[in-house]
């Protein structure tokens, strides 16, 4: 039974309402919409949730004045930035908007909590900066605006990426549904139903019709062991059933699947990744690293700085800085010999490789010193060690 759409829009109050046309919607529609939307936005969830999760891992480092510091704007990018969200929590409110709205607004209360905008209006002024009102966070409306100095702003594309994929995918989904339902119907039973003619005469011939169509048969089709009992002029011919090979079952997954490859492009991500393929998945995140989180690690981290810390704070050393190593899972017996080489190169400390690790600092002032083995010399340095050699060979000889 289907519902109408102007029995759930229409007032009683206005009687010209009366003459909207209605649209009749089975429930079968409505079943497949939601199927459509749930394989959407599961491809969709699938992508920024491995963008947010890779975002969460990364460290947000601090420096005043070329000194790494580890103080309030530490705590409040790595740990808690504002009272009701934690930082992965925050990423993914922060990502999530960033994709489907194509742009992102974090604007900071009196006391300093950095908050993810759900809505705001935007007025632009292209001599003065652009002012921000009607700021709204979860149920929360800010009564004052705020200056293009005040917040931070992110526009990912000149062009919204996420309504491209849902045109792509609304064309993408009629392939998707006729495949799917001729793969049902291929795998139908079918069959004749030769009904004579001193049956159809009988009186009782459309009460029985009927109960034979929606009771006998539907029992019959749907019971793995079943017996079809006819009345008397009637006769039932099983013409079989079709079944698709695999391979076309097959085809009808990779349908599904072809959904989370445009929308992992659309996100410049490895398609791989979205479909949780396990196949050369370190080459693949190497590639996400370099086209998907690297330059949103350069868009944030620019918009953070030339607002929070300016011109001036720059100039001296103080910036933020978005660390993506920690991105990767690092195992530290696979990279001893790689740690070795950075610390007898005298560009790592022993302190520095056990932060990468995650490991606890030592506390001792030899973890925090460069090292550098005696095979690194400068050119200068073996042409005078060399120039030292032959003038004692040449003593000698005398």
């Amino acid at each position: 039974m289907g519902f109408s759409i102007k029995r759930m829009f229409r007032s009683r109050e206005t009687p010209e309402m009366e003459r909207v046309a209605s649209v009749e919607i089975t429930d079968q529609q409505v079943y497949e919409a939601v199927t459509e939307i749930c394989l959407r936005e599961l491809a969709f969830w699938t992508c920024v949730g491995k963008i947010a999760n890779a975002f969460t891992k990364c460290e947000f480092r601090t420096f005043y004045e070329g000194k790494e510091i580890f103080e309030d704007e530490y705590y409040l990018w790595n740990y808690e930035p504002n009272r009701n969200q934690n930082k992965a929590e925050f990423l993914n409110k922060a990502m999530e908007k960033l994709f489907r709205e194509n742009e992102l607004l974090i604007v900071e209360s009196y006391d300093g909590q950095l908050l993810v905008a759900d809505s705001f209006t935007v007025t632009h002024n292209t001599l003065y900066g652009d002012t921000y009102s009607n700021v709204l966070v979860d149920d929360y409306q800010f009564s004052r605006n705020f200056s293009s100095t005040d917040v931070l702003h992110w526009k990912l594309n000149n062009k919204n990426v996420n309504q491209i994929i849902r045109g792509l995918y609304d064309s993408y989904s009629k392939l998707i549904d006729y495949s799917a339902k001729s793969y049902l119907k291929s795998r139908g039973s079918r069959g004749i139903l030769d009904i004579s003619a001193m049956a159809q005469s009988d009186k009782l011939f459309e009460e029985k019709l009927k109960k034979l169509m929606n009771e006998y048969f539907k029992s019959f089709f749907s019971s793995s062991n079943a017996v079809l009992p006819l009345f008397e002029g009637y006769k039932y011919t099983d013409l079989g059933s079709k079944t698709y090979s695999e391979g076309t079952s097959r085809d009808i997954k990779n349908q599904y699947d072809d959904i989370f490859d445009f929308t992992a492009r659309g996100f410049s991500m490895p398609p791989s990744l979205a479909k949780g393929d396990v196949q050369d998945t370190s080459k693949a995140v190497e590639e996400m690293l370099t086209f998907c989180l690297d330059p949103l690690v350069c868009m944030l981290q620019q918009e953070i700085n030339r607002k929070r810390n300016g011109k001036g704070g720059l100039r001296k050393g103080t910036r933020l800085q978005i660390n993506t190593m920690r991105v990767k899972h690092i195992d530290m017996f696979d990279i001893a010999a790689s740690a070795d080489k950075l610390i007898s190169s005298g560009i790592y400390t022993v302190n520095m490789i056990l932060r990468a690790l995650e490991e606890p600092k030592i506390d001792e002032e030899w973890a925090d010193q460069h090292f550098i083995t005696k095979n690194y010399s400068t050119i200068q340095e073996i042409l005078e060690e060399q120039s030292k050699k032959g003038g004692e060979k040449s003593g000698q000889t005398q």
